[in-house]
């Protein structure tokens, strides 16, 4: 399975399109940052499954761009793809985003799929142990460190524990390699998440 480049797959719409959506409807600086640190995930994860870097990435940073407006499961990210698609966004791009929701029952069938939904409970689990770090810093964080945070129930609480194993497992990789791969993905732009 080979996902579409951006520039052939996106109808013309680019990642300053999706950014501006993403300033125009995203006014809290945590989610906008757990949109771009998915963004960096999915940007590192796309050449080992033969991805286009731009489309994953754009993919991982409009996941949850409507949350603020539909922040229920019965709207998330339904109602988002529906304004999506009048905007012209492409119906594969927009399954995509729909599939990250275990709840819309739109099967991960595609790389790029399972890469959104492995990465985008974790990337939250990291930021969140990153947090916690006496420097506030990615550099502090490994995945020995993110194992240990995960076993804390108390810890990120609304973090879905259960999805990180799943979309480890989705993607064919062990769950230890998965979390190192994306902690140091997040290191490699921890200045424009200010970690």
């Amino acid at each position: 399975m080979s996902s579409p480049t951006a520039r052939d797959s996106l109808n013309g719409k680019t990642r300053e399109d999706a950014w501006q959506l993403v300033q125009e409807n995203v006014k809290n600086d945590g989610l906008r940052k757990h949109m771009l640190s998915v963004e960096g995930a999915m940007r590192a994860y796309a050449p080992l499954y033969d991805g286009d870097p731009e489309y994953w990435g754009i993919l991982g940073l409009m996941h949850d761009w409507d949350w603020e407006i539909h922040p229920t499961m019965e709207e998330h990210p339904m109602e988002g793809v529906k304004m999506l698609r009048e905007m012209g966004w492409p119906e594969d791009f927009l399954r995509s985003i729909l599939s990250h929701a275990t709840y819309s029952n739109i099967p991960r069938t595609e790389y790029q799929d399972r890469a959104l939904f492995a990465c985008d409970e974790l990337c939250g689990l990291i930021v969140a142990s990153a947090l916690v770090k006496p420097n506030r810093s990615l550099a502090e964080v490994d995945a020995r460190s993110v194992m240990k945070k995960m076993k804390d129930k108390a810890f990120a609480r609304n973090v879905n524990r259960e999805d990180i194993i799943q979309g480890a497992s989705e993607l064919g990789r062990p769950l230890e390699e998965h979390i190192e791969f994306v902690v140091r993905a997040l290191q490699g732009i921890s200045n424009e998440l200010g970690l």
